[in-house]
């Protein structure tokens, strides 16, 4: 399920579970290696606080409201009796159920490793989640509890500290200084092989690969069929949605302006689109080019609103209507926020810099067609939706309210055509692999032409922020160092669609993945890994975590459905009112149809199942294939009915209207 996950404690009880801590030590001023009494390593990030008592660790924000502590439990008979341990030293009045309990394929030097989660209500808007790991008979323990706007914000620091917890003697594979192997037939045939099997693990319907090999496509094809229950194969020149893999193309794009003197990277924005506006005019005024796409601005993820709120035909400009309301939540440089709404407005200013007198969407098409599609030979490459789904094109899949694949309403990625720049281009293996090479050649073109200079291709990798401890944010492309070379890739995810694009340039080798099914994202995640295997026959660990991920997801999926009750309970659809309106999001049209409750949200709908949460609020749930894991929490206010949703930083409140009038 797409549900966002709570991710806070109470105030009270942080403040129970910290009371007996001392030695603190306060706001480092740079990541700092530290070790448990026990052996275990790990990093306390830049600016967080550390504080030791006993076996327990904890590490703190400097915004205080969340946590993550490490525990040395020792000896345990396994890993339920390591983590009610691990409680019993960090809190011993921790009183939630457990939500799931899930194990996963040992990393970092482990021996096992299982995760718990705890259930929550939204209206706390935390996360509790404990991870135990054992190194011969030592048991360790994670636990993560706090708010869960401050570990959305934070979320890459925290993940730098998570990703670094390991036994005090164990190094970390590493293909630094080795020579990789040829793509020949028999590694391709590894590769491919992986590719099958996943798909029939996780059940899906399609995937598109393509490898280039020191600029030789090695191979381009298909696997499965484009839509459930039909014949029609994937091949090469299947379009996907390629979702925020449009990025890194947007900025090939600002690129190509830079080299062509109409654009700087440092330019202030208001001087290249003097309408630009970002919360205060000080904040405003601070923003460069480069700032729209490096992550690092401290913008927070603000998708709702044009996941509700929006439309095929809502205009191009109303990116920078909800950029002038947009406030940052941390400092420029601090952390790791990614930001589709920035992303978006960088294709648009880009477009206008070139077409000043055309609407801004349709100069930003244009200007990707003739400086980047064309020059690329990426013929079959488009923003046309239309168009696209006229052709050989890939059906989007996800699991509707019984877990069965179903394809998802075309509906919920048309939303993504006012922001394209961020992440709505249709692409293929076939196309999608010249952008690949083209990154390995570092501006360089089949033909030897220089497309983009050298230096500003690579002004897009530029570590502009650390998502996580070995991967950093350049612009529209990540660089991940987890194993000891550079691996340029960016992820795309829409509804039912997710793709990668891997360039691995110190072995001049790079690939495509593309699927049409929510679960397709754990294929992507774990494609990298199989490929730096068979290239540096590297341990066999991507088939074990892609088998665990799909074991997991399904159990997930299929625990979120256990949970809810579908159809809605009819007394819950009862207390409803017939429209919600908020100023931010639109309205909301209830009905109801043979299936049960339905969510009416303009340009896309979903059938509704509810929930009782542990504070004795209800909570109603979008369960539709692709649209599932909305929450609205329902309320009253002054004898009014309301419906709450929030994202991780942002809250949205719904009331009651009558049909005619707000």
């Amino acid at each position: 399920m797409n549900r966002i996950l709570p991710l806070v404690l109470v105030l009270a009880l942080v403040e129970a579970a910290l009371s007996p801590i001392s030695s603190a030590a306060q706001g480092a001023m740079a990541d700092t290696p530290a070790t448990t009494a026990a052996g275990v390593a790990y990093i306390i990030p830049k600016g967080w606080s550390a504080s030791t008592h006993g076996k327990v660790v904890v590490v703190s924000p400097p915004e205080g409201d969340a946590h993550i502590a490490i525990v040395d439990v020792g000896a345990a008979a396994n890993a339920d009796a390591a983590v009610a341990a691990a409680w019993k030293l960090y809190d011993p009045s921790m009183h939630r159920n457990l939500e799931i309990a899930q194990t996963s394929p040992s990393q970092n030097g482990w021996d096992a490793e299982r995760e718990y989660q705890y259930t929550t209500s939204p209206n706390e808007h935390v996360m509790v989640v404990a991870v135990v790991v054992r190194h011969g008979a030592h048991w360790s323990a994670l636990i993560l509890e706090g708010s869960q706007a401050t570990f959305e914000k934070r979320g890459g620091q925290a993940s730098v500290l998570a990703e670094s917890v390991h036994p005090a003697s164990y190094t970390k594979e590493s293909f630094a200084g080795r020579t990789a192997h040829r793509l020949d037939e028999t590694r391709i045939a590894e590769i491919a092989s992986f590719v099958k099997t996943g798909m029939a693990e996780l059940d899906l319907p399609g995937v598109a690969i393509a490898l280039v090999d020191h600029g030789r496509v090695v191979y381009e094809g298909g696997f499965g069929v484009r839509r459930l229950g039909d014949s029609a194969p994937v091949d090469a020149r299947t379009l996907f949605m390629i979702a925020s893999n449009t990025k890194g193309l947007t900025t090939l794009l600002l690129a190509r302006l830079v080299d062509q003197g109409k654009l700087q990277w440092d330019e202030p924005v208001t001087q290249a689109y003097s309408s630009f506006r970002l919360g205060s005019d000080a904040t405003t005024q601070a923003v460069e080019i480069r700032h729209l796409v490096c992550a690092c601005t401290g913008v927070p993820r603000k998708d709702l609103d044009w996941l509700f709120n929006s439309n095929a035909q809502t205009p191009a400009s109303s990116t920078f209507v909800q950029l002038a309301n947009t406030v940052p939540t941390s400092k420029f440089g601090e952390v790791f926020q990614y930001s589709n709404l920035m992303a978006s407005g960088a294709g648009y200013i880009a477009g206008h810099i070139e077409y000043p007198d055309e609407e801004l969407g349709h100069a930003y098409d244009r200007a990707m067609q003739q400086l980047i599609f064309d020059p690329l030979g990426m013929n079959d490459t488009t923003f046309d939706m239309r168009k696209a789904l006229a052709g050989n094109h890939a059906s989007p899949h996800g699991n509707g309210s019984d877990g069965s694949l179903a394809v998802v309403d075309m509906g919920l990625n048309s939303l993504a055509i006012p922001f394209r720049p961020a992440g709505e281009a249709w692409s293929s293996a076939h196309d999608l692999i010249k952008y690949v090479e083209d990154e390995l050649t570092e501006g360089v073109l089949p033909d030897g032409q220089r497309f983009i200079s050298e230096k500003n291709v690579l002004a897009r990798r530029v570590h502009n922020v650390q998502v996580s401890k070995d991967l950093y944010y350049g612009m529209g492309l990540m660089d991940d160092r987890t194993y000891g070379v550079s691996v340029i890739h960016h992820g795309g995810d829409l509804f039912g669609y997710h793709s990668d694009i891997v360039a691995i340039p110190s072995a001049q080798v790079g690939a495509v993945i593309l699927t049409n099914s929510d679960l397709g994202s754990d294929l992507r995640d774990t494609f990298p890994r199989r490929l730096l295997e068979v290239l540096y026959d590297g341990k066999p660990l991507a088939a074990a975590e892609l088998a665990a991920a799909a074991t997991n997801d399904k159990a997930a999926i299929a625990k979120e459905l256990k949970l809810m009750t579908i159809p809605a309970d009819p007394a819950v659809v009862a207390q409803l009112a017939h429209r919600y309106t908020s100023p931010e999001l639109g309205h909301i049209d209830v009905s109801s149809d043979a299936q049960g409750l339905v969510f009416d949200f303009g340009a896309w709908k979903s059938h509704i199942a509810s929930r009782k949460n542990p504070d004795g609020t209800i909570s109603l749930f979008t369960v539709d294939a692709g649209a599932s894991g909305a929450e609205f929490v329902m309320t009253t206010s002054g004898g009014r009915r309301g419906l709450t949703i929030r994202d991780g930083q942002h809250a949205y409140h719904y009331m009651e209207t009558s049909a005619q009038g707000q």
